[in-house]
């Protein structure tokens, strides 16, 4: 689309107009994001806190408490490293992985390799363009909506409206807002005028729950902080929520 002409005649017209409105290195969504993610996976010595081979610990507690089905189709959503990827697969889901980023996915490919897990694609790719069909027993996402500008939203709902299976869960992990969280807490408007979001959006329990009111909520929470000897990954400066369709 060229945007010097008036050529906005649906609403992906409109969505890749206000994707347009950020500067190129504020990009985390689109293709044209792919190179800023393969950069930040490349060093994979980084203390970066989710590079460690864990599941989180509410996905791991999810499944605990009887609160997932035992198995299924499930679709991890900006999958990194694969660490919860792998972790679904050894509880018997068959998962289809996405990541825009290429080096994240050779990552999460050897990782699985390593496991000798079954039942595992990967997807390298935009979600919303790359994603398969469904229908998914359950949606993961840990981390991948944050980075979201707030229109993007409306094709997040979208890709959930298309693949999330009739009864089927659908769980995230965000930045949280508030004392102890992480990520910006400005007004969606002023990310348009700044061109760019800051590293991320925060989140309060309240938008969580209003954004996917369409859903059932059945568990929302501060993710529990876990002691490095931990054999899942949890910080608190991220929210956990777990949702019905």
């Amino acid at each position: 689309m060229d945007l010097n002409n008036r050529d906005i005649r649906t609403l992906d017209d409109v969505l890749k107009l206000l994707d347009g409105l950020f500067a190129p290195d504020a990009d985390r969504w689109t293709a044209g994001g792919a190179d800023w993610w393969d950069g930040f996976y490349a060093d994979r010595d980084k203390p970066v806190p989710f590079f460690v081979a864990k599941p989180d610990e509410n996905l791991v507690s999810y499944v605990e408490r009887g609160l997932l089905p035992a198995g299924g189709r499930a679709l991890d959503l900006g999958c990194g490293p694969g660490r919860n990827t792998l972790y679904l697969a050894s509880l018997g889901y068959e998962v289809d992985a996405v990541d825009l980023s290429a080096t994240a996915i050779r990552w999460a490919e050897e990782r699985t390799a390593e496991a000798g897990a079954a039942g595992v694609r990967f997807v390298n790719g935009n979600a919303f363009v790359a994603a398969p069909d469904g229908p998914y027993d359950l949606v993961y996402d840990s981390g991948c909506f944050h980075h979201l500008p707030p229109h993007r939203r409306v094709s997040y709902l979208a890709l959930l409206d298309r693949v999330l299976a009739p009864g089927g869960h659908f769980a995230l992990t965000a930045f949280a807002a508030g004392e102890g969280g992480m990520g910006s807490e400005l007004p969606d408007a002023d990310f348009y005028r700044r061109g760019k979001l800051e590293g991320g959006l925060a989140y309060s329990d309240t938008e969580l729950r209003a954004i996917f009111r369409d859903l059932t909520e059945i568990d929302v929470r501060r993710m529990h902080d876990e002691p490095p000897t931990s054999p899942n990954f949890g910080e608190s400066f991220l929210w956990t929520a777990l949702f019905r369709r």
